[in-house]
């Protein structure tokens, strides 16, 4: 077991927290942590790997939803802090039900997880399947909690009632790189719901967002729209976090993303006056 770092400059309420969560970790004897890059899930499995050692594994699953940074990325953060990583390639692609995405498309996604991740804990020996959810995700819509409960799955960050505030908080202090990272939804919430998910459609909302990225931008989504009526093709309704906003005052900028995007395939683009929220795409466009 590693020892705990110093947590004198913490306040007493995380401080608590995070020694409860020790604690809880260690009496699990052996976890596997479902893993994302997030910041939920880095800290999460970095503190398991911190108390139990070789009796903890990351699990990171792997489909069209993740985009390739995200990824790579993952993989070299749990490589940096010698975090075990095990990358599983799951099937919600071949479930229909997840690709009409329906209002709990996220249940079919984290089913499809649990389903790969139950045998391969057992078969490892590993006593406990553990994942990110925080309390400050009590009271969001979040199907995926669903399918946790059928596979018991815990959710040791929420039980010790950890807030995202506090994760990230604690997440600096531990050196982790995602202390302040974005949230990072998977890809297929780019799709409004009722639209279908198809790879096709991811592979350009991820092209777009790694270009966007690349020129600067930190909170950030590309909407994914199928356009109808006497309107043709797709469109891509892009949203930037408020202070990022006023960089679509240049016109270079502009005219970079246009082109890019276009040569994507997408028809029209346009940046939503709302700026980033979280949430799925809440929008369908069927202009008449």
């Amino acid at each position: 077991m590693t020892p705990p770092p110093s947590v004198l400059e913490l306040k007493p309420l995380t401080e608590a927290k995070y020694q409860a969560l020790r604690q809880l970790l260690a009496s699990y004897g052996s976890c596997v942590v479902a893993y994302s890059g997030g910041v939920d899930s880095v800290f999460l499995a970095k503190v398991s790997h911190d108390v139990l050692g070789d009796r903890s594994l990351a699990a990171i699953a792997d489909s069209p939803s993740l985009p390739r940074r995200e990824l790579q990325e993952a993989l070299d953060v749990a490589q940096r802090f010698g975090i075990p990583v095990r990358v599983l390639q799951t099937q919600e692609f071949n479930d229909p039900r997840y690709l009409s995405n329906p209002e709990n498309r996220c249940y079919f996604c984290k089913h499809a997880l649990f389903r790969e991740l139950e045998p391969m804990a057992r078969t490892l020996g590993y006593q406990v399947l553990a994942y990110g959810e925080n309390a400050s995700d009590v009271g969001d819509h979040r199907p995926g909690a669903q399918a946790a409960g059928e596979f018991q799955v815990r959710a040791p960050l929420k039980e010790l009632g950890l807030t995202k505030a506090e994760i990230r908080e604690l997440s600096a202090h531990l050196g982790l790189p995602t202390a302040d990272k974005p949230q990072m939804a998977c890809l297929s919430s780019r799709i409004p719901t009722g639209e279908a998910v198809t790879p096709e459609k991811l592979g350009m909302v991820e092209a777009a967002e790694a270009f966007l990225r690349d020129q600067g931008f930190h909170d950030l989504r590309v909407r994914h729209h199928e356009l109808g009526g006497s309107l043709k093709g797709h469109l891509a309704r892009i949203e930037v976090g408020g202070p990022e906003f006023e960089r679509w005052q240049d016109s270079r900028l502009r005219e970079a993303a246009v082109t890019r995007l276009k040569g994507l395939g997408y028809s029209l683009i346009t940046v939503d006056l709302n700026a980033y929220r979280r949430g799925p795409a809440p929008i369908t466009l069927k202009p008449a």
